[in-house]
Parts: C-alpha cells; structure tokens; sequence
C-alpha cells in the first residue's frame, strides 16, 4: 500500500471509528472518483457497499460502473454491491412538477438526479449503520464548485476532496482502477448523454488546477487560452460560493430578542 493510500485508508478507519459507525455507501457512476473513493473505503477492511443509481444513464456510464463493482467484490470480501434504478421515481417527479419555460429547467432537472441520489445513499447508509463517503476532489469542492449542493455535495466525509483530478487518477492508477475508467472522460452523468465534464465547464481539469493555483500570479506572460481559462475559472469560483460557503445564518441583534 502506498503512503497516500495509507495515509487516506487510516483517516477513514479512525473517522468510522470515532463515528462509532460500521462502514460505508458509496454510489459508483463509472468515473474515477467514485471508482477511488469506492477502492479506498474497501481498503478499511469495513463493510462497504458500492451503489449503483441509473437514471436513463448512458450504457458506457453503467457498463463501467457495472465493471468496477464486479472488480471489488472479488477483490474484497467486505464489498457488497446494490443496484437502485431511479428512472421511475425521476420521471414521477418530473410529471408532477409543473411545467416550466425557465431556461435553467434542465440543469434544475439534471440536479434532481443527483439529489434523489443523495437520498437514496443516506437511507442505505441508515440501514447498514454506515457512512456516506463523498466523491469529490479539490478542484470540483473547493476551485469551481462542480456538484449539486444537497446531491453529491451531500455527504459524510470526503476523502479525495484534498487531491486535485490528476492526483486522483494517478492514485486510481496505483490502486488498481480499471483501464476503461481510467481512459474515460470525466462526466457528472446528470444529463443521460454522454457530454464529458470540460464540455460543461469550458476547460480542461489539468488548465482548472492551473488556474486554481495561479490566481495570484503576473498574467503579463499569459496565453490567450492561459487568459480563458483563468475567465472561466474564475468566474466559475465567483458564482458558486453559495455551495462552497456555510449556509448564511441571520443573526438576530439582543436588543430585537423578547
């Protein structure tokens, strides 16, 4: 075992501890996150159950989590597997909703999805005694806020949300994580299609960890795409620290209180 995977294994199994808890639910999309996230709870040795939420998902989405569940379980005797289809109860909700010409109806749609997810997971985690373990990286969490606050950004502990993306590929390499996952291209898989992340976002992972890590510095040597990318970025960051943030609380003056 390799001093990070170490280092994060035994986090987790202090964490569980402390918790006072059993073990883990992770939901596996087919990416590389949920797919090391996944790996690094099976390492604790804890019960940990992999979970598998269709909704209307492409088939290369569930053939690759389908393959790496499949790959767990053999490797780890306390990897369990559950598969969750989602598409009915998605569409009742959609059907009830009124309908709406609101231009951010899909992304609202799409984030559904990750929230019946989010729900999903929890009750599984209450029946098992275990804990939700989070899929997010450094550059998703903390840079450009990519997940859906109460979806993926609902969870118990984060494991992987110091490593920025091509940390985490070069740690699923090391652990074992199947070619196929390591070859594909990052996708959120809310929109049951097969748009990739930098089709979303307008940049690459390597030239968002660029960007986080040189906010600060002198752009007069910059490249027109060095300069886009840095737009992005930073509007990105600008715009979603309602999720990165705590909830505001109004705090009520003594002199307003009975």
């Amino acid at each position: 075992m390799i001093p990070l995977t170490r280092h994060i294994v035994s986090w987790l199994t202090d964490y569980a501890r402390t918790a006072n808890m059993d073990g883990w639910v992770i939901g596996v999309s087919g990416g590389i996150d949920s797919a090391v996230t996944s790996t690094l709870c099976a390492e604790t040795g804890l019960p940990t159950c992999v979970v598998e939420m269709p909704i209307h998902q492409h088939p290369e989405q569930v053939s690759r989590a389908q393959m790496h569940m499949q790959a767990l379980e053999q490797r780890f005797e306390n990897v369990a597997r559950a598969r969750v289809d989602l598409s009915d109860v998605y569409d009742g909700l959609v059907a009830a909703l009124p309908e709406s010409e609101d231009a951010s109806g899909g992304l609202a749609f799409a984030n559904s999805r990750a929230r019946l997810r989010m729900t999903t997971l929890y009750v599984l985690a209450a029946q098992r005694r275990a804990l939700v373990a989070g899929t997010g990286n450094k550059v998703e969490d903390f840079g450009v806020g990519f997940y859906t606050k109460y979806g993926d950004g609902g969870v118990d502990v984060s494991p992987i949300a110091d490593l920025v993306k091509t940390e985490v590929f070069a740690l699923g390499a090391a652990l074992g994580v199947g070619q196929a996952i390591l070859d594909a291209p990052p996708t959120d898989g809310l929109w049951g299609d097969d748009r990739t992340d930098e089709d979303q976002l307008g940049a690459s992972y390597p030239e968002l960890e660029w960007a986080m890590e040189n906010t600060d510095a002198d752009s007069s040597k910059w490249s027109e795409r060095q300069r886009e990318v840095m737009a992005v970025y930073t509007h990105l960051n600008r715009v979603n620290q309602h999720k990165m943030n705590p909830i505001p609380v109004c705090i009520i003056p003594p002199h307003l209180r009975a």
